[in-house]
């Protein structure tokens, strides 16, 4: 709450209609969030001239009233009525709290011209049955006939209630603060107190030391007072705490509050007799207890506090202790004006559920300069209002860097960044208004921000929001904004995701996302990478308790789901996140596929099975970029089909599996893959386009009779390490065990597809290669080639 009465003592703002001042400094950025103000039209001082009864009642006086440029006749009923009595008038239009309005009237028929008040009907004091018995309010001899009362009074005064941004200092929690924002916004001077008082020849360092042992607080200064007379309050600072909405004490503790709210600098006064000679800032210690002002026992946990070497005498920037608490018998004074980190006053204050106006402004940082200079204004209050006896020299210890925030800029700047068109002459303008020193030299501005404004950083930034405010917001012109601009691309894991997703609909897979939790049974299945599994604490369900390190399971639920609604194909997929024990992360990609991979109604349809799920693992690793580098090995997994399973392998590391789901697990048709995509981040060649050939190829067919354990992927590797780079393709077209073969033997055919891009190929070049793959597989497998 900023009282304008009070602010008007630091800039001149007596020509300014309150809410237009208000409206001018909400545009500049600090919200007025409400204007309360005492003023009431067609008051004036009156005196009464003549005093009659009222013919026709017992308790009502017909006055008539000299206003100054006439006499009014009034009807009054207060029992202190008398002639020669000066008194507030209100006039005929004037409108009183309750938005009762005074009009011309009779009164038991006889004319009455106003109303003769009293403060609690102006409400100026608050309606209670000792007021009210009172009657009208009787004002000095000395009041000026015809002036306003409000003013002679010194009651008129209008308050701005202020929504100020989180992000804005302590500057507009005290009226020095306030004027500074007026006087930049209006373009008038800010004229500080004078502060002057005399010291007695008496050192204070006789009294006490000062030790600081702790860096969360980096400034602390304390003088001393001696002789000290406890009285009244002066009334103007009573009623200005009293218009912030602070009860009046006596006259030293509202000194303390009234420079605070002047300089926004919180200090404490402590009974100087009942400390010791040692002053100790330090960090409380473990369970150490303190009982505050408000006679409560706190335990302090890590918190600040000021000692007298020994105990705890405040909880710094929060409250002050019982033990050296002002009271009536107070004579001498240690005052201290200190800055404490925000951070652990604001931790204090919510964890001891104790905000007051001195941990609001402690909380938001202050100023050195207000440090000092509120030091200064209180012994000064206190020499002319307590009859203070100031010691000489105080005790300070500053760790506080005195580095100047410096900021250097071109006008350009400001303009890039506002998006408007401001010449240097007119920036120099604001900076004055604003109130920092600046240097200009060839086209570059050098500003000095000052100390008092927290606020702003050593950025252009924060220079040209200041400049910006000023200027005025409703006067920025809207611009599209002119920026480069590039091609957005996904990176990385996303561009994987992307890619993998949508390959696999592409191949006719329709993606689906499932729960990351899975039920401890399901856990068991397809631990093919021994992952070990976390178990949640205390899970909402047990069918979601565990996390998952496979998503077939979750597949296999997605399966059952649409399988009970009657859905017979499915091919479906998911991309997710998998976790181990260690919080390890993966990302795998599974498919399954059952029922018909095609369905036509004109011809026949393409039923899936491994050979299906097969091609869509190496199409997809195809696509990926990884082609020649991986190879699918028949191998048993648990959980999938003993004879119809293999594990994917890409640079001879596995990274997934492809396979039929096991006959215990399903007695459907189930084919199923999983791959962790973690080992795809890796490098591969861009995809290149290559030309149909132009040159006819050549086909050559074989069939090896080799033992059954021998792999068919086994004797590829051969036949393409020898095919060299014309061999285009390898397609297995018949296998076959049987009776006209050798027992535990097996005919695997292959048909070889040789093409040159560049020339064509003769016979004799071909029959040289097919011949030399023949010798090596059978050389290498002990193979036979079958002739019929």
């Amino acid at each position: 709450m900023i009282s304008l009465e009070w602010t008007g003592e630091y800039v001149d703002i007596s020509d300014i209609n309150p809410k237009e001042l208000a409206r001018r400094v909400t545009s500049a950025g600090i919200n007025v969030e409400n204007v309360i103000s005492n003023h009431i039209d067609n008051l004036v001082i009156g005196q009464i001239k003549e005093v009659k009864d009222h013919p026709d009642s017992d308790h009502l006086h017909i006055c008539q009233v000299d206003i100054g440029d006439k006499n009014l006749q009034i009807v009054c009923g207060a029992p202190n009525v008398k002639n020669g009595l000066k008194v507030i008038v209100a006039l005929d239009g004037a409108i009183l709290p309750g938005n009762f309005e005074i009009k011309k009237s009779k009164i038991r028929g006889i004319e009455s011209n106003g109303m003769i008040c009293a403060l609690f009907e102006l409400g100026l004091e608050e309606k209670t049955e000792e007021n009210y018995n009172k009657g009208i309010c009787e004002l000095d001899k000395t009041a000026p006939i015809g002036k306003n009362p409000l003013e002679y009074l010194n009651l008129e005064d209008s308050l701005f209630e202020l929504d100020v941004h989180k992000h804005r200092n302590n500057d507009c929690y005290s009226h020095i603060g306030f004027a500074y924002e007026i006087g930049t916004i209006i373009n008038r001077p800010v004229k500080l107190p004078k502060v002057s008082y005399k010291e007695i020849d008496e050192d204070m360092s006789n009294y006490f030391n000062l030790k600081v042992e702790t860096d969360k607080c980096p400034y602390y200064s304390c003088k001393m007072v001696k002789d000290i007379k406890i009285g009244p309050t002066p009334d103007f600072i009573k009623k200005r705490l009293e218009h912030a909405g602070m009860r009046s004490i006596n006259n030293v503790v509202d000194i303390s509050n009234y420079v605070m709210l002047e300089y926004g600098q919180p200090l404490h006064f402590f009974d100087a007799d009942k400390m010791n000679k040692n002053v100790q800032v330090r960090i409380s210690k473990e369970d150490e207890t303190i009982t505050t002002l408000d006679e409560i026992d706190r335990t302090l946990e890590n918190d600040i506090v000021i000692t007298d070497g020994k105990t705890p005498q405040c909880i710094a920037g929060i409250m002050g202790g019982l033990n050296s608490e002002i009271t009536e018998n107070t004579k001498n004074i240690l005052i201290e004006a200190a800055i404490f980190d925000p951070i652990s006053i604001r931790n204090t204050s919510n964890r001891l559920n104790l905000k007051s106006e001195a941990s609001i402004r402690y909380s938001k940082g202050l100023s050195k300069s207000y440090t000092k200079m509120a030091l200064d204004r209180a012994c000064q209050l206190l020499q002319k209002y307590a009859n203070a006896k100031v010691l000489k020299g105080n005790l300070v210890i500053d760790n506080i860097k005195n580095t100047k925030k410096i900021v250097e800029f071109k006008g350009q700047d400001i303009n890039n960044i506002l998006g408007i068109e401001i010449n240097d002459s007119s920036i120099k303008e604001e900076l004055k208004r604003l109130m920092f020193d600046y240097k200009y030299k060839s086209g570059k501005f050098i500003v000095e921000i000052p100390e008092r404004r927290l606020d702003i950083e050593a950025s252009v930034n924060d220079i040209a929001e200041e400049i910006g405010r000023l200027y005025g917001y409703e006067n920025l012109v809207s611009t599209l904004p002119i920026v480069s601009t590039r091609c957005g691309i996904y990176k990385e894991d996303v561009k994987l995701r992307k890619n993998i997703s949508k390959r696999l609909r592409s191949l006719g897979l329709n993606q689906v996302v499932t729960y990351s939790l899975i039920s401890p049974n399901m856990s068991k299945l397809f631990n093919y990478d021994e992952m070990t599994k976390i178990q949640l604490p205390s899970p909402m369900s047990i069918d979601k308790s565990v996390f998952r390190t496979s998503i077939l399971p979750s597949l296999l639920n997605v399966y059952d789901y649409n399988k009970k609604r009657q859905v017979n194909d499915i091919l479906i997929y998911e991309i997710s996140k998998v976790y181990d024990d260690k919080y390890n992360e993966s990302t795998k990609v599974a498919g399954l596929i059952s029922g018909n991979y095609i369905t036509n109604n004109w011809s026949n349809t393409i039923k899936c099975d491994y050979y299906i799920i097969n091609g869509i693992v190496k199409n997809l690793l195809d696509y990926l970029g990884f082609n020649n580098r991986y190879y699918i090995k028949e191998e048993k997994i648990d959980n999938l089909h003993p004879y119809i399973s293999s594990a994917i392998y890409l640079d001879n590391k596995k990274i997934g599996i492809v396979g039929k789901i096991h006959p215990n697990l399903s007695k459907d048709e189930i084919y199923v893959f999983e791959i962790n995509t973690n080992y795809l981040r890796v490098s591969t060649k861009a995809l290149k386009y290559k030309m149909p050939p132009k040159y006819p190829s050549i086909k050559k067919d074989v069939a090896f009779i080799l033992d059954k354990d021998i792999n068919s992927f086994e004797v590829e590797k051969v036949i393409n390490k020898n095919g060299g780079k014309d061999l285009v393709k390898i397609e297995v077209f018949d296998v076959y065990y049987g009776d006209k073969i050798e027992e535990n033997k097996k005919q695997i055919a292959y048909s070889l597809y040789f093409n040159n891009q560049e020339t064509t190929l003769t016979d004799d070049e071909v029959m040289e290669k097919f011949n030399k793959i023949i010798d090596s597989v059978c050389n290498k497998y002990n193979a036979k080639v079958r002739n019929n």
